[in-house]
């Protein structure tokens, strides 16, 4: 897949430009709270981009509940 179909998808989403890294760019989808790199490579292997793509587009996770000791 070509980066620019996939930053496409992921800003359709909602996604949102956080950073610059070395040879990634941070993405971060305020809805659910995921935040993952995405390569500056022209081609982006079709497994990676459906990952990328599957945790952007994941509703969010509540929180683990922890019992409390009743003391």
């Amino acid at each position: 897949m070509k980066r620019t179909d996939l930053i496409r998808q992921i800003e359709d989403l909602g996604c949102v430009f956080i950073r610059h890294g070395k040879k990634h760019d941070w993405y971060r989808n305020p809805a659910n709270g995921s935040a993952q790199p995405v390569p500056r490579h022209r081609e982006i292997k079709e497994g990676l981009a459906a990952h990328i793509i599957k945790v952007f587009s994941e509703p969010q996770i509540a929180p683990r509940k922890t019992k409390t000791d009743p003391s």
